[in-house]
């Protein structure tokens, strides 16, 4: 074993490194390759987005984390309802609310299903892209749920969080 250190001032090791004290190097760092990703940051993935809000809106207070879940699942009981109108009761969907001082009907509720089975990816520059139908386990599945009110002009379509969000008058 020939491990001697002469200590004058810090040691010469051709580590890449510039540590005062010796360690074994291969497990302080480990190599940053591809795919190396960090723990970092903090930030929880963003359970729900609401697009593009109205002018002059506030924005958004945090909505509670399983609404997604809570909206799959009346999505799956609204369509199996034998009464929708008394399952809308059920689930304390208003008929009528009033926002920002106008008077909100509801007249219909949507329920889009929405696969997606292609995937486009821009080519270096970004000028053209390059499209692949899906494998079928990359084939993604959702529900979009639209609650379509009338205000007296026009239809207001409100996503189930919008709704959730605007006081209900009883």
């Amino acid at each position: 074993m020939r491990h001697h250190h002469h200590h004058h001032g810090h040691h010469h090791h051709d580590h890449g490194h510039s540590h005062d004290h010796d360690h074994h190097h291969d497990h302080d760092h480990p190599p940053h390759g591809p795919g190396h990703n960090h723990p970092h940051g903090g930030r929880s993935p963003v359970q729900w987005q609401t697009p593009h809000q109205p002018e002059g809106a506030k924005p958004a207070p945090v909505v509670e984390p399983d609404l997604d879940k809570v909206e799959a699942a009346f999505v799956d009981g609204f369509i199996a309802a034998p009464d929708p109108t008394s399952f809308l009761r059920l689930a304390r969907i208003p008929f009528e609310i009033l926002r920002e001082g106008e008077s909100l009907k509801l007249l219909r509720v949507e329920i889009d299903a929405l696969t997606d089975v292609g995937s486009l990816t821009p080519h270096l520059g970004g000028s053209s892209f390059r499209y692949d139908p899906l494998p079928s386990n990359f084939i993604s599945r959702r529900r979009r749920l639209r609650f379509i009110y009338f205000d007296g002009t026009g239809l207001t379509p409100l996503t189930y969080a919008e709704l959730r969000e605007i006081e209900t008058r009883s």
